[in-house]
Protein backbone atom coordinates (compact mmCIF):
# COMPACT_ATOMS: atom_id res chain seq x y z
CA UNK A 1 0.00 0.00 0.00
CA UNK A 2 1.40 3.39 -1.02
CA UNK A 3 0.56 6.47 0.95
CA UNK A 4 1.53 10.14 0.78
CA UNK A 5 1.76 11.94 4.12
CA UNK A 6 1.04 15.64 3.55
CA UNK A 7 2.30 17.52 6.59
CA UNK A 8 1.85 21.17 7.42
CA UNK A 9 4.96 22.05 9.47
CA UNK A 10 3.32 25.29 10.67
CA UNK A 11 0.05 23.83 12.01
CA UNK A 12 -0.64 25.07 15.52
CA UNK A 13 0.34 22.00 17.57
CA UNK A 14 2.60 20.22 15.08
CA UNK A 15 6.27 19.69 15.92
CA UNK A 16 8.95 17.94 13.96
CA UNK A 17 9.34 15.44 16.79
CA UNK A 18 5.65 14.48 16.69
CA UNK A 19 5.77 14.22 12.91
CA UNK A 20 8.77 11.89 13.08
CA UNK A 21 7.04 9.73 15.70
CA UNK A 22 4.05 9.39 13.38
CA UNK A 23 6.24 8.43 10.43
CA UNK A 24 7.94 5.72 12.49
CA UNK A 25 4.55 4.41 13.58
CA UNK A 26 3.55 3.87 9.95
CA UNK A 27 6.85 2.25 8.93
CA UNK A 28 6.39 -1.43 8.11
CA UNK A 29 2.66 -1.12 7.44
CA UNK A 30 2.72 1.07 4.35
CA UNK A 31 5.12 2.49 1.78
CA UNK A 32 5.07 6.08 3.03
CA UNK A 33 6.26 9.21 1.20
CA UNK A 34 6.53 12.44 3.20
CA UNK A 35 5.52 15.69 1.46
CA UNK A 36 5.70 18.94 3.48
CA UNK A 37 3.66 21.96 2.48
CA UNK A 38 5.56 25.16 1.74
CA UNK A 39 2.81 27.66 0.92
CA UNK A 40 -0.95 28.12 0.84
CA UNK A 41 -2.50 25.78 -1.70
CA UNK A 42 0.46 23.39 -1.68
CA UNK A 43 -1.48 20.59 0.04
CA UNK A 44 -3.98 20.67 -2.84
CA UNK A 45 -1.15 20.38 -5.36
CA UNK A 46 0.40 17.45 -3.50
CA UNK A 47 -2.92 15.62 -3.14
CA UNK A 48 -3.58 16.11 -6.84
CA UNK A 49 -0.17 14.62 -7.55
CA UNK A 50 -0.99 11.62 -5.34
CA UNK A 51 -4.22 11.08 -7.25
CA UNK A 52 -2.44 11.31 -10.61
CA UNK A 53 0.21 8.82 -9.47
CA UNK A 54 -2.40 6.33 -8.18
CA UNK A 55 -1.48 6.37 -4.50
CA UNK A 56 -3.76 4.26 -2.31
CA UNK A 57 -4.04 6.74 0.56
CA UNK A 58 -3.39 10.42 1.22
CA UNK A 59 -2.73 11.20 4.89
CA UNK A 60 -3.30 14.84 5.88
CA UNK A 61 -1.35 15.89 8.99
CA UNK A 62 -2.43 19.39 9.94
CA UNK A 63 -5.47 21.47 10.76
CA UNK A 64 -8.77 21.86 8.96
CA UNK A 65 -7.16 24.08 6.34
CA UNK A 66 -4.69 21.37 5.35
CA UNK A 67 -7.50 18.80 5.21
CA UNK A 68 -9.61 21.12 3.05
CA UNK A 69 -6.76 21.65 0.60
CA UNK A 70 -6.09 17.89 0.41
CA UNK A 71 -9.77 17.25 -0.32
CA UNK A 72 -9.84 19.86 -3.08
CA UNK A 73 -6.66 18.43 -4.60
CA UNK A 74 -8.00 14.89 -4.59
CA UNK A 75 -11.33 15.96 -6.10
CA UNK A 76 -9.98 18.40 -8.65
CA UNK A 77 -11.57 16.35 -11.44
CA UNK A 78 -14.61 15.30 -9.40
CA UNK A 79 -15.41 12.30 -7.19
CA UNK A 80 -14.34 8.84 -8.34
CA UNK A 81 -14.09 5.44 -6.62
CA UNK A 82 -10.56 5.14 -8.05
CA UNK A 83 -9.21 8.10 -6.08
CA UNK A 84 -6.96 7.57 -3.05
CA UNK A 85 -8.72 7.35 0.30
CA UNK A 86 -8.11 10.19 2.75
CA UNK A 87 -6.79 9.71 6.29
CA UNK A 88 -6.79 12.63 8.73
CA UNK A 89 -4.26 13.17 11.53
CA UNK A 90 -5.39 16.30 13.42
CA UNK A 91 -2.76 18.78 14.56
CA UNK A 92 -4.38 22.18 14.15
CA UNK A 93 -6.20 24.47 16.56
CA UNK A 94 -9.77 23.13 16.12
CA UNK A 95 -9.70 19.92 14.00
CA UNK A 96 -13.47 20.06 13.49
CA UNK A 97 -13.60 17.57 10.61
CA UNK A 98 -11.52 14.95 12.44
CA UNK A 99 -13.56 15.33 15.63
CA UNK A 100 -16.84 15.13 13.69
CA UNK A 101 -15.59 11.81 12.26
CA UNK A 102 -15.01 10.54 15.80
CA UNK A 103 -11.21 10.54 15.67
CA UNK A 104 -9.15 11.25 18.79
CA UNK A 105 -8.20 14.90 19.04
CA UNK A 106 -4.45 14.31 19.26
CA UNK A 107 -2.30 13.14 16.32
CA UNK A 108 -0.79 10.18 18.21
CA UNK A 109 -4.17 8.77 19.22
CA UNK A 110 -5.51 9.43 15.72
CA UNK A 111 -2.48 7.60 14.27
CA UNK A 112 -3.38 4.47 16.25
CA UNK A 113 -6.97 4.65 14.98
CA UNK A 114 -5.89 5.22 11.38
CA UNK A 115 -3.34 2.38 11.53
CA UNK A 116 -6.00 -0.01 12.83
CA UNK A 117 -8.35 1.06 10.04
CA UNK A 118 -5.63 0.66 7.37
CA UNK A 119 -4.75 -2.83 8.61
CA UNK A 120 -8.42 -3.82 8.61
CA UNK A 121 -9.14 -2.14 5.28
CA UNK A 122 -11.85 0.04 6.84
CA UNK A 123 -13.06 3.21 5.22
CA UNK A 124 -16.21 5.28 5.14
CA UNK A 125 -17.61 7.28 2.24
CA UNK A 126 -18.93 10.71 3.27
CA UNK A 127 -20.69 13.55 1.54
CA UNK A 128 -19.18 16.99 1.12
CA UNK A 129 -20.36 20.44 0.13
CA UNK A 130 -19.26 22.67 -2.73
CA UNK A 131 -19.30 26.44 -3.04
CA UNK A 132 -19.57 28.01 -6.51
CA UNK A 133 -17.91 31.44 -6.26
CA UNK A 134 -18.16 34.73 -8.13
CA UNK A 135 -15.08 33.96 -10.23
CA UNK A 136 -16.60 30.73 -11.57
CA UNK A 137 -14.49 28.41 -9.42
CA UNK A 138 -15.85 25.65 -7.18
CA UNK A 139 -14.43 24.75 -3.77
CA UNK A 140 -15.25 21.68 -1.70
CA UNK A 141 -15.78 21.98 2.04
CA UNK A 142 -15.88 19.23 4.64
CA UNK A 143 -17.87 20.65 7.55
CA UNK A 144 -18.92 24.30 7.17
CA UNK A 145 -18.95 27.56 5.27
CA UNK A 146 -19.95 30.99 6.49
CA UNK A 147 -20.88 34.38 5.09
CA UNK A 148 -20.86 37.48 7.28
CA UNK A 149 -19.81 37.85 10.91
CA UNK A 150 -18.12 34.47 11.40
CA UNK A 151 -16.03 34.95 8.26
CA UNK A 152 -15.09 38.45 9.42
CA UNK A 153 -13.90 36.95 12.71
CA UNK A 154 -11.85 34.32 10.82
CA UNK A 155 -10.30 37.13 8.76
CA UNK A 156 -9.37 39.14 11.87
CA UNK A 157 -7.93 36.05 13.59
CA UNK A 158 -5.77 35.33 10.54
CA UNK A 159 -4.47 38.89 10.67
CA UNK A 160 -3.68 38.50 14.36
CA UNK A 161 -1.89 35.20 13.69
CA UNK A 162 0.18 37.01 11.09
CA UNK A 163 1.53 39.24 13.86
CA UNK A 164 2.38 36.29 16.10
CA UNK A 165 -0.83 35.68 18.08
CA UNK A 166 -1.57 32.08 19.07
CA UNK A 167 -4.75 30.67 17.48
CA UNK A 168 -6.37 29.26 20.61
CA UNK A 169 -10.10 29.43 21.49
CA UNK A 170 -9.61 32.56 23.60
CA UNK A 171 -8.32 34.47 20.56
CA UNK A 172 -11.46 33.60 18.60
CA UNK A 173 -13.74 34.56 21.51
CA UNK A 174 -11.98 37.90 22.13
CA UNK A 175 -11.98 38.70 18.43
CA UNK A 176 -15.67 37.79 18.05
CA UNK A 177 -16.72 40.04 20.96
CA UNK A 178 -14.61 42.96 19.78
CA UNK A 179 -15.69 42.67 16.15
CA UNK A 180 -19.38 42.28 17.04
CA UNK A 181 -19.37 45.63 18.84
CA UNK A 182 -16.92 47.63 16.73
CA UNK A 183 -16.43 45.99 13.33
CA UNK A 184 -19.45 44.33 11.73
CA UNK A 185 -22.44 46.01 10.08
CA UNK A 186 -25.47 45.52 12.36
CA UNK A 187 -28.01 47.86 10.76
CA UNK A 188 -28.51 46.90 7.10
CA UNK A 189 -28.94 43.14 6.44
CA UNK A 190 -27.42 42.38 3.03
CA UNK A 191 -28.18 38.68 2.43
CA UNK A 192 -30.98 36.83 0.66
CA UNK A 193 -31.20 33.04 0.98
CA UNK A 194 -32.63 31.09 -1.96
CA UNK A 195 -33.61 27.42 -1.88
CA UNK A 196 -35.05 25.89 -5.08
CA UNK A 197 -38.80 25.44 -4.83
CA UNK A 198 -39.18 27.75 -1.80
CA UNK A 199 -39.76 31.51 -1.42
CA UNK A 200 -36.53 33.49 -0.91
CA UNK A 201 -35.67 34.64 2.61
CA UNK A 202 -34.33 38.19 2.60
CA UNK A 203 -32.92 40.39 5.33
CA UNK A 204 -30.16 38.14 6.70
CA UNK A 205 -27.02 39.49 8.36
CA UNK A 206 -25.14 36.17 8.32
CA UNK A 207 -25.46 32.54 7.30
CA UNK A 208 -23.70 29.35 8.37
CA UNK A 209 -23.83 26.41 5.95
CA UNK A 210 -23.19 23.05 7.62
CA UNK A 211 -22.28 19.72 6.06
CA UNK A 212 -22.14 18.03 9.48
CA UNK A 213 -22.40 18.93 13.14
CA UNK A 214 -21.06 20.51 15.16
CA UNK A 215 -20.37 23.69 13.24
CA UNK A 216 -17.19 24.26 15.24
CA UNK A 217 -15.74 23.85 18.74
CA UNK A 218 -14.91 26.36 21.45
CA UNK A 219 -12.16 24.35 23.09
CA UNK A 220 -13.89 21.11 24.19
CA UNK A 221 -17.40 22.59 23.81
CA UNK A 222 -19.28 21.94 20.54
CA UNK A 223 -20.95 24.96 18.93
CA UNK A 224 -24.05 23.59 17.25
CA UNK A 225 -26.46 25.87 15.36
CA UNK A 226 -27.60 22.98 13.10
CA UNK A 227 -27.32 19.75 15.12
CA UNK A 228 -29.27 17.70 12.54
CA UNK A 229 -26.62 18.27 9.86
CA UNK A 230 -24.80 15.08 8.89
CA UNK A 231 -22.36 13.76 6.27
CA UNK A 232 -25.09 11.44 4.93
CA UNK A 233 -27.62 14.25 4.28
CA UNK A 234 -27.79 17.50 2.37
CA UNK A 235 -26.74 20.90 3.67
CA UNK A 236 -28.19 22.75 6.67
CA UNK A 237 -28.32 26.54 6.96
CA UNK A 238 -28.55 28.80 10.00
CA UNK A 239 -29.18 32.51 9.46
CA UNK A 240 -29.88 35.60 11.58
CA UNK A 241 -32.23 38.46 10.66
CA UNK A 242 -31.01 40.55 13.60
CA UNK A 243 -27.70 41.25 15.27
CA UNK A 244 -29.26 43.05 18.21
CA UNK A 245 -27.88 41.98 21.56
CA UNK A 246 -30.88 39.98 22.79
CA UNK A 247 -31.45 37.74 19.75
CA UNK A 248 -27.72 37.22 19.26
CA UNK A 249 -27.00 36.20 22.84
CA UNK A 250 -30.04 33.93 22.81
CA UNK A 251 -28.84 32.21 19.63
CA UNK A 252 -25.30 31.75 20.98
CA UNK A 253 -26.63 30.28 24.23
CA UNK A 254 -28.68 27.74 22.28
CA UNK A 255 -25.69 26.83 20.11
CA UNK A 256 -23.70 26.00 23.23
CA UNK A 257 -26.42 24.09 25.10
CA UNK A 258 -28.93 22.59 22.64
CA UNK A 259 -28.04 19.10 21.47
CA UNK A 260 -30.96 17.81 19.42
CA UNK A 261 -32.71 20.70 17.72
CA UNK A 262 -31.66 23.75 15.69
CA UNK A 263 -31.47 27.21 17.21
CA UNK A 264 -34.97 28.69 17.54
CA UNK A 265 -36.19 32.29 17.52
CA UNK A 266 -38.22 34.92 15.64
CA UNK A 267 -35.05 36.30 14.07
CA UNK A 268 -33.63 32.89 13.14
CA UNK A 269 -33.80 31.13 9.76
CA UNK A 270 -33.15 27.38 9.46
CA UNK A 271 -32.93 25.09 6.44
CA UNK A 272 -32.41 21.33 6.77
CA UNK A 273 -31.15 18.72 4.29
CA UNK A 274 -31.00 20.94 1.19
CA UNK A 275 -29.42 19.77 -2.04
CA UNK A 276 -28.68 23.37 -3.04
CA UNK A 277 -28.85 26.84 -1.51
CA UNK A 278 -27.79 30.23 -2.85
CA UNK A 279 -26.78 33.35 -0.95
CA UNK A 280 -26.98 36.74 -2.69
CA UNK A 281 -25.66 39.91 -1.10
CA UNK A 282 -26.25 43.55 -2.01
CA UNK A 283 -22.62 44.22 -1.13
CA UNK A 284 -19.54 41.95 -1.10
CA UNK A 285 -19.45 39.91 2.11
CA UNK A 286 -16.66 38.14 3.98
CA UNK A 287 -16.62 34.40 3.24
CA UNK A 288 -14.96 31.45 4.99
CA UNK A 289 -14.74 27.78 4.12
CA UNK A 290 -13.74 25.16 6.74
CA UNK A 291 -12.34 27.97 8.86
CA UNK A 292 -10.20 29.55 6.10
CA UNK A 293 -10.91 33.12 5.00
CA UNK A 294 -11.44 33.31 1.22
CA UNK A 295 -12.12 36.99 0.63
CA UNK A 296 -15.40 38.73 -0.18
CA UNK A 297 -18.23 37.36 -2.32
CA UNK A 298 -21.57 38.73 -3.49
CA UNK A 299 -23.12 35.50 -4.81
CA UNK A 300 -22.42 31.91 -3.76
CA UNK A 301 -24.28 28.70 -4.58
CA UNK A 302 -23.71 25.80 -2.21
CA UNK A 303 -24.45 22.22 -3.26
CA UNK A 304 -24.40 18.89 -1.46
CA UNK A 305 -22.23 16.16 -3.03
CA UNK A 306 -23.28 12.75 -1.60
CA UNK A 307 -20.67 10.02 -1.17
CA UNK A 308 -17.91 12.29 -2.41
CA UNK A 309 -14.78 10.85 -0.78
CA UNK A 310 -13.53 7.75 1.05
CA UNK A 311 -12.21 8.38 4.56
CA UNK A 312 -9.96 5.92 6.44
CA UNK A 313 -11.80 5.57 9.74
Amino acid sequence: MRAMLIANPKATSTSRRVRDVLIRAFTGDIDLVLAETAHRGHAAELAGQAAAENYDVVIALGGDGTVNEAVNGLLADGPSPDLPALAVLPSGSANVFARALGLPGDPVGATRSVLEALRAGRHRTVGLGTAALDDGSDRYFTFCAGVGLDAEVVREVERARGTGAKADPSLYVRTAFRHFFTGTERRRPPLTLEVPGRPPKAGLFLAFISNTSPWTFMGPIPVNPSPRAHFTRGLDVFGMRSLDMGPTLGAVAQMLTARGRPVQGRRVVNVHDAAEVTLRADRPMAFQLDGEYLGEQAHITFRSVPKAIRIVI
